[in-house]
């Protein structure tokens, strides 16, 4: 099976990402890599809660990433990991402009 993880940006901006079937990063670093990036990328919770789920924090760091750190090869590849770890999910689509995470 192939795994795959798909980026769409504002203004018909796409990447695709084939992914190794075992995960490469641990669930714990997973995490603490879209923590950091949440708070880096000054993102803010989608939910009037507070409340930021897993589904939320990749949208939003997906979001503010934008074209730029994803044309960073280093940065794609450390994303790239933590969402499929995060997600576990062999097809996923990170549709920004929809807001919508579907597998």
């Amino acid at each position: 099976m192939r795994n795959q993880i798909v980026v769409l940006l504002d203004k018909g901006v796409e990447f695709q990402f084939n992914v190794a079937e075992a995960p490469t990063m641990s669930h714990e670093a997973a995490r603490a890599w879209l923590d950091k990036q949440f708070t880096e990328l000054d993102c803010e919770p989608l939910r009037a809660s507070g409340k930021v789920l897993t589904a939320d924090k990749v949208l939003v760091v997906t979001q503010a990433a934008g074209p730029a750190l994803f044309a960073d090869d280093k940065w794609a590849h450390e994303y790239v990991a933590a969402v499929q770890t995060a997600l576990a999910k062999p097809m996923i689509r990170v549709d920004v402009p929809a807001m919508a995470i579907t597998y």
